[in-house]
């Protein structure tokens, strides 16, 4: 009896542990978001304050920058140097200040969006994710609770956005944060403190990040004279895959972003396609960082990377790309880690693409689910999702309505958030910076090709 009310306890515990990508309001509020957007000081080092629901009422962001605009004229912000929030006339020289150091930092890189009219989106998605990110390199999914801390997977992308916006300072530091706190097995725990300590709270290790940080590894050095993360990291992590694949050339059973046990799975001792398609991703672009220099490494990664290829095609692509691998089994937005910029176009793919827009697209508010099934709400749509059906659409250059659900789904500053309810309207964290990151990468798709890595 007792091993049985221990056993209740643990799926019990499962089902609570939900995070990213799956995240309950830890505070149980039943509030719509926990501040419409950040305050923040025009430059480094620098801090974040949270807006509140009625300071942003009838209030603006000034045109590039983290400085908010009051219906009374007067302006909110973190003066340089400060730590707290002041309210000051617009031409006070502090506000001044603030935002020349916020409109000289975009002006420093490029803000893509404008030829889809996009740019507004994309230029707030970057002062965010800014916002987001210290000198240190710690670069936090938001700003708020659970959410406050660095997952590598966000990290990586966040890394991927300020390269290919030409912020290539801050995608360094990001890289470089994540070298520090690797595990010496060429891992990564799912989450870490500023201070670069891993949280041990029960969440399961999440294999995905491994790939996703050998891919923003590649993709920003080729936004750069040089590859900005460090080869060590690199070398570790891809030997890891590359040593971990199985007898059936995928990798171990593990959680991946939905951020749940293996236990949970329609195949429990199976990989999903949310792991196995991003250390793909990883594989291949470890091998294009080894190049000529490293060729015993670029030749092992490669051939790696042929099986484990070989075995998606074989176990996921049979069935039509599936979360797990088996027929019938429940589509996610993972198939679209198999699409452009990730890995070269296939009709298979486009077509599995379509068939998991169509079985996780919500009625009420016209966004998408992370997944068939799902155990959260099934009326509020995830926007990381959201963007990541619209980056494998811009990079596959297709035109998408993605980008524009996305825009008319932010907060009343502008902001994207992390889900938006049955009504339209946005819902839990806002800032998210992987949204924003994929927003900034999929806009970026827009204008020109992304890199892929080579197959």
């Amino acid at each position: 009896m007792r091993r049985q009310i221990r056993r209740t306890a643990a799926v019990l515990t499962l089902l609570a542990i939900l995070a990213t990508c799956g995240a309950q309001d830890p505070d149980g509020s039943t509030a719509r978001w926990n501040s419409p957007g950040l305050l923040g000081g025009g430059g480094w080092p620098f801090l974040s304050s949270p807006i509140s629901e009625a300071e942003a009422e009838d209030a603006s962001y000034l045109p590039g920058s983290s400085v908010l605009r009051l219906p009374d004229g007067r302006v909110r912000l973190i003066p340089h140097g400060a730590t707290e929030p002041v309210t000051v006339p617009a031409d006070d020289p502090r506000a001044v200040a603030a935002v020349k150091g916020d409109q000289d930092w975009l002006s420093r890189g490029k803000v893509p969006g404008a030829a889809a009219g996009h740019q507004d989106m994309a230029s707030r998605a970057l002062l965010d994710l800014r916002l987001l990110t210290s000198p240190s390199g710690v670069s936090t999914a938001s700003w708020y609770g659970i959410w406050n801390y660095t997952w590598p997977r966000d990290a990586a992308f966040h890394a991927a956005a300020f390269a290919v916006t030409g912020h290539l300072d801050e995608a360094r530091l990001v890289l470089s944060f994540l070298a520090r706190v690797q595990g010496d097995d060429g891992r990564w725990a799912t989450r870490y403190r500023a201070n670069g300590s891993p949280v041990n709270d029960g969440r399961f290790v999440q294999l995905d990040e491994i790939g996703w940080v050998l891919w923003a590894s590649w993709f920003t050095g080729r936004y750069a004279d040089e590859d900005l993360a460090p080869w060590d990291m690199v070398k570790r992590a891809a030997d890891w895959i590359a040593d971990n694949l199985g007898d059936d050339g995928l990798p171990p059973a593990s959680s991946d972003y939905f951020e749940r046990h293996p236990s949970t799975e329609q195949v429990p001792d199976r990989p999903t396609l949310g792991v196995s398609a991003p250390l793909l991703a990883g594989l291949r672009a470890a091998a294009a960082i080894a190049g000529d220099e490293h060729r015993r490494e670029a030749s092992r990664w490669r051939s790696a990377a042929r099986r484990l290829d070989s075995a998606i095609r074989r176990e996921y692509g049979v069935h039509g790309y599936p979360r797990s691998p088996l027929e019938g089994g429940n589509m996610d937005a993972s198939v679209t880690f198999l699409a452009p910029p990730f890995a070269p176009e296939d009709r298979r793919v486009t077509s599995a693409l379509a068939v998991a827009v169509d079985r996780l697209r919500i009625e009420e508010n016209g966004g998408l689910l992370p997944g068939e099934r799902w155990a959260g709400a099934k009326t509020q749509a995830w926007t990381p999702e959201v963007a990541m059906f619209a980056l494998a659409e811009t990079a596959s250059g297709r035109e998408t309505g993605w980008l524009d659900w996305l825009s008319e789904h932010r907060t009343p500053l502008g902001v994207l958030p992390e889900r938006v309810d049955e009504e339209g309207e946005p819902h839990s964290v806002a800032p998210l910076g992987w949204t924003a990151a994929l927003v900034l990468l999929a806009l970026a798709a827009q204008e020109e090709p992304l890199p892929i890595p080579p197959s």
